[in-house]
């Protein structure tokens, strides 16, 4: 049976330990005390009294961040705290009470290397949104810093191609049998036409009259100096582009051209295999050789039989 003395005694050696501990951190003199798992409040009590406060059940992502920001070592033993494992680059802890919640900031890092955003919304869909915006401006300022280039946007780019495309393809043979068709005028009017997708269809999703649009543009970079003319997706007019501040990365638009040029190329390929699957056998395709029925003389024995 167990008395009441000893239930006693297991609690004052746990008040012990939990001493033992607070007093190793408290001997590195920290000022905040974070830690992905719990805080008892025995523990709480005594490292409050030595002036450090705890912020508990922290993610393990959130705690890399935060010892990258304050220069901190995250440690898992107490026995083994430094005082150089303790951060000193944060300047600032505070608490602020945001709506119903509160949430906890350290400011005024010295050369900080991480940062939290905190999003409000009405809803959760809102909410949603305001991130999957806020993640493509982040990944767009990305681009532009390993490749500071940028290209006239609101079609204004694809459109200029598909013209020169077209002009190209005039100075081009055109196809007869016989003669090799990528060196006829086919594949440049067709890639001409491919590209004016992107100025037509920003037309369409700003409601403006599509044909009377792309019209407009065709002619505007056909002539001299009208490579800076692209669709306004907020108002559907031609304006210039660059007057407005509507530029394209260059980096996403290279790698758009290759995936394309890629998707192409590796759907002709499956298509030249599918063709010439089909063909192969008695000089018929698969799916005519038995169009008329199945031969007598093969199913002879069975209906016999």
């Amino acid at each position: 049976m167990t008395k009441e003395s000893d239930f006693a005694k297991i609690l004052e050696q746990e008040e012990i330990e939990v001493r033992k501990f607070c007093d190793q951190i408290l001997a590195v003199k920290p000022d905040l005390v974070i830690t992905e798992k719990g805080v008892s409040d025995l523990a709480q009590h005594f490292l409050m009294k030595g002036g450090v406060s705890c912020i508990r059940r922290i993610r393990k992502t959130d705690n890399n961040r935060i010892a990258r920001v304050t220069g901190a070592t995250i440690i898992n033993r107490t026995e083994d705290l430094l005082e150089s494992h303790v951060g000193t680059k944060c300047g600032t802890f505070k608490v602020e009470k945001i709506g119903d919640e509160y949430f906890t900031y350290l400011v005024d890092c010295d050369t900080p290397k991480a940062c939290t955003v905190v999003l409000r919304g009405a809803s959760k869909d809102v909410l949603n949104e305001i991130e999957r915006n806020l993640h493509d401006a982040w990944a767009v300022a990305r681009n532009i810093l390993i490749e500071p280039k940028l290209l006239p946007g609101g079609g204004a780019t694809e459109m200029e191609i598909s013209c020169r495309l077209a002009k190209l393809s005039k100075l081009a043979p055109s196809y007869s049998a016989g003669r090799n068709l990528l060196g006829s005028q086919l594949p440049l009017k067709a890639l001409s036409q491919a590209l004016e997708v992107i100025p037509r269809t920003l037309a369409q999703n700003s409601g403006a009259d599509v044909v009377r649009v792309l019209t407009d543009l065709r002619v505007r970079h056909n002539q001299s100096g009208g490579d800076r003319w692209g669709v306004d997706g907020t108002t559907g007019l031609v304006v210039n582009v660059l007057d407005h501040g509507i530029f394209d990365v260059y980096s996403v638009k290279m790698q758009v051209f290759k995936a394309a040029i890629e998707t192409a190329a590796m759907l002709l390929r499956v298509d030249d295999i599918v063709s010439g699957l089909s063909k192969k056998g008695s000089g018929a395709p698969a799916h005519d050789r038995f169009a008329d029925g199945p031969d007598d003389e093969t199913f002879g024995d069975q209906r016999d039989g």
